[in-house]
């Protein structure tokens, strides 16, 4: 019920959901915040890494093919320079935040030392095996259920792993940043699926079976669960 609350959250402020969350469970099970807080992180952290790794994958999937939709935008000797001067600027950004002594190098420090820490804790968690698998579990389930949605909509049989792949990400990350994707989700996936010649009027079906689906599912549950908690709570006091 916490984890649906803090969906339900999400679509009013971004991202307030997890510290509703951790709220949810130290005012009903007596859980600390920070340690509540703390594993939420934690899970942000995990669904990070599983993200970047499918980002990964179909970088190297669809090489080729992206190659040269770059190539196509730039001049082989454009990309060759942006690349340079990218990975100088890199290095002259990483020396300053190691070495300045301002309080933005400070802080930025601080941040990434914060989420290596997250990460890192993953591995130090009792039963890190099982939050492991069922991490790859979810996220597998995801991408499957994406699939699995895709046979709704008949312009989009045969529709290509890379192209999936790709609308996959542009909707996971219009989630991440925005009010649960409301409104901007089917216009990412319908962007994305252009990419490869699929026509819009479908490929903006899709983004929007895909988007009520899950939206209508949180409100529902969400609501139950504002609800429903207290009485549960109240039920196991007097256990």
């Amino acid at each position: 019920m916490a984890v649906f609350i803090a969906y339900l959250a999400n679509f009013g402020i971004p991202r307030s959901g997890e510290v509703l969350r951790a709220a949810v469970l130290t005012n009903y099970e007596d859980v600390p915040f920070q340690k509540a807080f703390g594993t939420i992180i934690a899970e942000r952290m995990a669904d990070m890494l599983i993200l970047l790794g499918i980002v990964a994958i179909t970088l190297l999937i669809q090489f080729d093919f992206i190659y040269g939709l770059l190539e196509s935008a730039f001049q082989p000797k454009k990309l060759v320079l942006i690349g340079t001067i990218g990975v100088i600027l890199s290095i002259l950004v990483f020396l300053y935040l190691k070495n300045s002594a301002s309080k933005i190098a400070l802080k930025a420090r601080n941040f990434v030392r914060g989420l290596l820490e997250g990460i890192l804790s993953i591995f130090k968690m009792e039963q890190k095996w099982l939050f492991i698998f069922h991490t790859l579990f979810i996220w597998t389930m995801y991408v499957l259920m994406f699939y699995v949605t895709t046979l709704a909509v008949d312009d989009l049989s045969g529709v290509s792993i890379g192209a999936l792949l790709i609308g996959f990400i542009a909707g996971s990350f219009t989630i991440a940043a925005t009010n649960g994707g409301i409104f901007v989700y089917p216009l990412a996936i319908g962007a994305a699926f252009s990419i490869f010649d699929i026509p819009e009027n479908p490929s903006i079906a899709f983004g929007w079976i895909m988007w009520a689906s899950q939206t209508l599912m949180i409100i529902v549950l969400g609501s139950l669960s504002f609800l429903f908690l207290p009485i549960y709570n109240a039920k196991q006091k007097l256990k």
